[in-house]
């Protein structure tokens, strides 16, 4: 059993890993940029640099539109997906190409809400936009939420800056990805969502 265990969990890592490489810049509906930490509307340096990588996918004509998630934190005026908008749209981005879901704590709240949002416009191909080694669970999670999904990570921000702190994440989003496998539940309980 502690070997098997142990391969699934080398395994998964290694997918982890593996699709943190991919770069998938195919035409979609939208891009998807999921949230992360905001400070009175202005996105954190890690939010900063997935906004940044939408923008140059929307700017390259990968899709149309470009939706933030994340809902907001006790005693906040903006959530994550209003940050992101702002920013997106001070960026050059017409208000009318951002759409704004501003539901869940979490990566599986947000995308859930998002799919929910992104299907009743009748869109359902997305590129997502997140950290490189939260891109596997990201993409297992919209397509369980009935998208077709596919990843385009940011390879700039805090997240990818040392081997160790990679080495970290990695480790944590295959903690993560198996929970969510096993159980289609948040992995909030095994420590700080990463998205």
């Amino acid at each position: 059993m502690l070997i098997v265990g142990g391969l699934v969990f080398a395994g998964t890592g290694f997918r982890v890993w593996q699709v943190a490489r991919i770069d998938d810049r195919s035409h979609a509906d939208v891009v998807i940029v999921l949230g992360a930490a905001q400070y009175q509307g202005q996105p954190s340096a890690v939010f900063e640099a997935r906004l940044r990588k939408a923008k140059h996918l929307y700017d390259a004509g990968v899709a149309e539109h470009v939706v933030t998630t994340g809902g907001r934190q006790e005693r906040d005026r903006y959530t994550e997906a209003e940050a992101g908008s702002k920013w997106l749209r001070a960026k050059g981005v017409p208000s009318d190409r951002t759409v704004s879901v501003g539901e869940g704590n979490d990566t599986l709240g947000s995308l859930r809400a998002v799919a929910d949002a992104v299907k009743a416009r009748g869109w359902r191909t997305a590129v997502l936009v997140s950290d490189p080694w939260h891109s596997l669970r990201a993409r297992t999670m919209a397509r369980d939420a009935g998208l077709d999904a596919w990843v385009s990570p940011t390879h700039s921000g805090p997240v990818v800056q040392t081997r160790e702190r990679q080495f970290r994440y990695i480790w944590r989003e295959t903690q993560a990805l198996l929970y969510y496998r096993l159980t289609k539940a948040s992995a909030d309980q095994l420590g700080a969502d990463l998205g």
